[in-house]
């Protein structure tokens, strides 16, 4: 006796199955792919599966506790960042007495726009501020010159001795900066090769600045990223390497050039040990040197609109560059196939 072949499960006809898995109380093959099509759509619709799953999602339970967390965790994180700059800001067009008495307070007697006058006059805070934005600019071009440079060497141009530099600017990062300072200082006092002071001169800062291992190091790890077609398609044409790194490693770098400008003005702006000491002159300290100088001689409220002055800077560039560290490189493109 020959037994029926059996029809694939897809083709058997839906109303007839489904009744008879309804009648075996069981479930029939129309379920298992509604089971499947909902969640194929559920895994569209929310990407991978994380801690929840696309199931718990859809329950509305779940989905107001994940609301409440992310909206606490929104606040927290907004007066944790944004708190402090807006006390600040707040504090240095208040009076000293309503700072003193009610800090949290929003103006109870009024604005006092007088501070920031006092402060940028009276003070010197415009000459300070200006020391302060030769001194980050310096450092800011000093940096990136050494780094891209150094990253272009280790990374394209792989001399045979690449990977003794390497380790040998690996090293320096293991190096505490506190023990450089007296080796640092007599090379400022009596440079090699000229016999002229650096103290009291922006180079005193500037030079120190440049050689900035972590700098070097990102920058050569961006440079071995980028696609080596372009650099050997662009030598075929005639390229030397200046003009492969002036118009082609360059243009291709900028999040990584966008990151390196943050580091390097931020940390020149907020350095304060070494510019005290390479700077005793009042007449060309920053901010970061003649505001802790000044503070037991100003009032309260003028003390802190000069702070609030001094914070401009780092502000804007972070508003400027925040989307190079979000930003990929972008060089899908840049090679075709």
């Amino acid at each position: 006796m020959t037994s029926a072949p059996v029809q694939p499960l897809l083709e058997r006809p839906d109303g007839a199955e489904a009744d008879a898995a309804a009648d075996a109380g069981r479930p029939g093959p129309t379920a298992w792919l509604r089971r499947r099509r909902t969640t194929k759509d559920a895994t569209d619709e929310f990407g991978d599966r994380g801690v929840l799953s696309a199931f718990d999602h859809r329950r509305g339970s779940v989905r107001g506790s994940l609301s409440l967390v992310h909206t606490f965790l929104f606040i927290g994180l907004v007066v944790a960042g944004l708190g402090p700059l807006l006390w600040l800001a707040k504090a240095a067009v208040t009076p000293t007495q309503d700072t003193l008495s009610q800090p949290f307070a929003l103006w109870p007697n009024g604005i006092d726009w007088a501070n920031l006058e006092t402060a940028w006059n009276d003070i010197h805070i415009d000459q300070y501020f200006l020391n302060t934005i030769w001194v980050a600019a310096g450092s800011w071009f000093f940096q990136l010159l050494i780094a891209t440079t150094a990253g272009y060497a280790l990374s394209v141009l792989r001399p045979k001795y690449a990977p003794i530099l390497n380790a040998l600017v690996l090293a320096t990062l293991f190096i505490p900066a506190v023990v450089l300072l007296v080796p640092l200082y007599l090379t400022v006092l009596h440079p090699p090769l000229i016999d002229v002071s650096l103290l009291n001169t922006y180079w005193a800062v500037w030079l120190p600045a440049a050689a900035n291992a972590f700098n070097i190091l990102l920058v050569k790890r961006f440079f071995d990223s980028l696609p080596r077609e372009v650099f050997e398609a662009a030598k075929t044409d005639g390229a030397g390497p200046f003009r492969v790194f002036w118009s082609i490693v360059l243009p291709m770098s900028k999040p990584v050039l966008g990151v390196v400008s943050v580091f390097a003005v931020i940390s020149a702006w907020k350095d304060f040990l070494w510019p005290l000491l390479v700077l005793p002159d009042p007449a060309v300290q920053p901010l970061s040197v003649r505001l802790p100088a000044v503070q037991s001689q100003t009032e309260l409220d003028v003390f802190l609109a000069a702070l609030a002055i001094s914070t401009l800077i780092p502000v804007l560039l972070f508003l400027m560059f925040q989307r190079l560290f979000l930003r990929s490189a972008g060089l899908g493109g840049a090679v075709k196939g």
